[in-house]
């Protein structure tokens, strides 16, 4: 490490030498460095896995517009919508089709738990507004009180939810009604239910006897090919008689669901603040190391001082065990924290990886915030004295 600090600032590496003078000092720098990546990433992780689960149901359905109520800031939130405004929709030449889309919680009493599963209910004759793999299983949609299952759903054990098939489908009683399920697709659980569950519009009737056919949650409308999205969202929002109501692009839909999970939902403002928390510990950690290493080399640095090394040099020397601190406490920090992120995952089925955008804001904020402490720490040297040093 020697050879390469030398190397790389082309002078006697000064900060290492002092870093690793006192080798406990040292490694419960790395320790609390090491600490705080822990925190930043796990935070980030968090983060990263409820924007993916914000944005996963989107991915099962193929739309170009969405009509929802004025209150709906997210798919599973806000009143529902008139039926008719989608047939208002369909007046406008670029709209080939629409569909209502319904949605509801049901609970699934198991013998040893209970899930909760956020249930879609679709017309499974409109194949085309189904992904792929939703469209190739809306063949069992349209048998009475079926559904498909979410095989990620937490609490499930994989192998039961490998056996559903439908050769082999699985029956539970759900609102006093018999529900059985025919196939699996692949959703994963989020933070608002343990799984999804996709049922044709008359299955989702029975299980929600109270919900109305011509009151959908949102309305999903297909442009024809070529169209743009955002025109013809905002001539809806002309033609539509209801000015309240929020009509955008599907795309649009799904970003404005993101943001408000993340700014305006207490579990995003919370794991933004945990984010800053951590960055806030590092500096504070490694400041503290770095104004302590300085207060016990006064009387070296006051030595350089009388013979005319200018502040850049102790400057130098501070960044340089910055420097050190921020690469080598980085990386016992990115081990433990994907060990965690793995075990997290693996306990509650969430999203929670390891991203390579993760690791590489993470390693830039470290190196950032021990160079801002580097440079806090050597404040007592700008302006004082040689013979006050020592």
């Amino acid at each position: 490490m020697s050879r390469l600090l030398e190397a790389l600032f082309g002078r006697l590496p000064i900060g290492w030498l002092q870093l690793t003078h006192s080798r406990t000092r040292f490694a419960a720098a790395l320790a609390g460095v090491a600490f705080a990546n822990v925190l930043v990433f796990v935070q980030l992780g968090i983060m990263n896995s409820m924007a993916t689960a914000t944005l996963k149901p989107y991915g099962f359905f193929r739309a170009d517009i969405m009509i929802s109520a004025s209150d709906a800031n997210s798919m599973t939130e806000g009143s529902n919508v008139a039926r008719q405004w989608m047939f208002q929709a369909l007046a406008d030449p670029a709209v080939v089709a629409g569909m209502g889309l319904f949605i509801g919680t049901v609970s699934w009493q198991r013998a040893d738990n209970t899930l909760s599963l956020i249930t879609y209910g679709v017309d499974p004759t409109l194949a085309s507004f189904l992904s792929p793999d939703m469209a190739a299983r809306t063949a069992t949609l349209q048998l009475p009180n079926s559904g498909i299952l979410d095989r990620a759903t937490r609490g499930l054990p994989r192998d039961e939810a490998a056996g559903i098939r439908p050769q082999s489908p699985l029956s539970f009683e759900a609102a006093g009604t018999t529900l059985t399920l025919y196939d699996t697709f692949a959703g994963g659980g989020g933070f608002g239910g343990d799984g999804y569950m996709m049922v044709s519009d008359q299955t989702f009737f029975v299980l929600f006897p109270k919900r109305s056919s011509g009151a959908p949650d949102h309305i999903l409308l297909q442009v024809a090919a070529g169209a743009d999205p955002d025109a013809v969202a905002t001539r809806l929002r002309n033609l539509v008689s209801d000015k309240s109501l929020r009509i955008r692009s599907y795309a649009s839909a799904a970003n404005e669901d993101l943001n408000y999970q993340q700014t305006k939902r207490p579990t995003g403002i919370i794991f933004g603040f945990g984010v800053i928390i951590g960055v806030l510990v590092g500096i504070v950690i490694v400041y503290q190391v770095l104004s302590t290493d300085v207060a016990d080399h006064l009387g070296e640095y006051a030595t350089f001082k009388a013979m005319g090394y200018g502040q850049g040099f102790f400057l130098g020397i501070v960044f340089e065990e910055a420097l050190v601190l921020g690469v080598l406490g980085f990386i016992p920090g990115f081990i433990v924290a994907n060990l965690m992120l793995w075990g997290m995952a693996l306990a509650t089925t969430l999203p929670l990886a390891m991203t390579s955008g993760m690791a590489v804001t993470v390693f830039i904020g470290t190196v950032v915030a021990c160079s801002l402490s580097g440079a806090i720490a050597t404040r007592r040297l700008v302006a004082a004295d040689p013979a006050d040093l020592f």
